[in-house]
């Protein structure tokens, strides 16, 4: 080969190089904007004020729709503690916290409702809500009897309910520990009278802030019998172990866990209907502005003890009635909007 040709075949060879690499340039261009583009979306899909709209709900009837005006970024949420045990899969009741989520204002609002409280079940007649998702359970299977304890609160405070969370003694406790336990305000001594490990029997965690595992909170909010106000103490350890574990998560450190958590889900949870992408946009959502003393606000019900026929267990029984005018003003200033 001459010294001209291989001069050609040199300069040829260069303009196949740089041909070859602008094909590569621009498909690299492409899969990176592709992916950016995904990312976008996807960002934008988990954005609270996108993702939380058009929500389902669960078993509301049309008394829980009327007077409700859905919004973009707000939402109501039903927290369960079940009395359930790991060697039967039918549980109680045992405690209820109904949350209206506002992420546009963040504003958290919770009323407790007691366990006893008197509620009609579809088709059965009046019950204790305690009861509803045991009956539930026992006919149809543990979904049926989480969607029977929603439609139940749903229909007695007439707000329409998006998501559902239950959990136990044991979910509760694992998940203070995969946070590392939590800081949390004791208003009063607790002494235990009935704890679920029969150890702590009688001891007593004195009134202030305390570090604690996820064994002493479970502890601690399932207390009720030593407590002022009974049902009305337990509802108010209940708010403080919410506001410690919310302010545990959203530590810097924390936030990078959500996902993570969120996938871990059955751990924590007997029952829910949250996806990850619903955990990982509220997270979002609450993380972007967070001061829980001036945000969470915890409101209780003025209620009777009464003895009344349970028309679904079909025998006289203490029973919880609420204040109904206390109820319906408290649910139209602060859940309805």
């Amino acid at each position: 080969m001459g010294q001209e040709e291989s001069r050609l075949t040199s300069r040829q060879s260069v303009k196949k190089s740089k041909k070859h690499h602008r094909w590569i340039i621009l498909a690299l261009f492409i899969i990176l904007a592709s992916a950016g583009s995904a990312i976008a979306y996807y960002m934008h899909a988990i954005s609270p004020q996108t993702h939380f709209n058009h929500l389902k709900t669960i078993g509301t009837s049309k008394n829980a729709l009327s007077g409700y005006k859905e919004k973009s970024g707000v939402f109501n949420v039903l927290l369960i503690g079940s009395d359930q045990r790991k060697q039967n899969p039918q549980g109680h009741t045992d405690s209820i916290v109904l949350i209206h989520v506002d992420l546009t204002h963040h504003r958290y609002n919770l009323l407790s409702i007691p366990r006893d409280t008197r509620v009609y079940m579809q088709g059965q007649g009046y019950t204790k809500l305690t009861s509803v998702q045991f009956i539930g359970q026992l006919k149809d299977g543990t979904k049926k009897g989480i969607t029977d304890a929603v439609s139940a609160v749903s229909n007695l405070t007439g707000v329409p309910i998006n998501y559902y969370a239950e959990t136990n003694y044991w979910g509760f406790r694992s998940m203070v520990d995969a946070l590392g336990g939590i800081k949390m305000k004791i208003p009063f001594d607790v002494t235990l009278t009935h704890p679920w490990n029969k150890k702590y029997k009688n001891m007593v965690i004195k009134k202030g802030t305390h570090n604690l595992n996820g064994t002493m909170v479970s502890e601690v909010v399932h207390e009720r019998d030593s407590l002022p106000g009974t049902d009305f103490g337990r509802q108010r350890l209940q708010e403080e172990a919410l506001i410690g574990i919310g302010n545990k998560v959203m530590q810097p450190q924390n936030i990078t866990k959500l996902p993570a958590l969120s996938q871990s889900l059955s751990k924590f949870l007997i029952a829910t209907n949250l996806s990850t992408s619903d955990m990982i946009s509220l997270g979002l959502g609450v993380k972007s502005d967070y001061h829980p003393r001036n945000q969470i606000h915890y409101y209780q019900l003025k209620y009777q003890s009464v003895v009344m026929k349970d028309d679904v267990l079909q025998a006289q029984n203490d029973e919880v009635v609420l204040d109904t005018k206390q109820l319906q003003q408290v649910i139209q200033q602060h859940f309805m909007n």
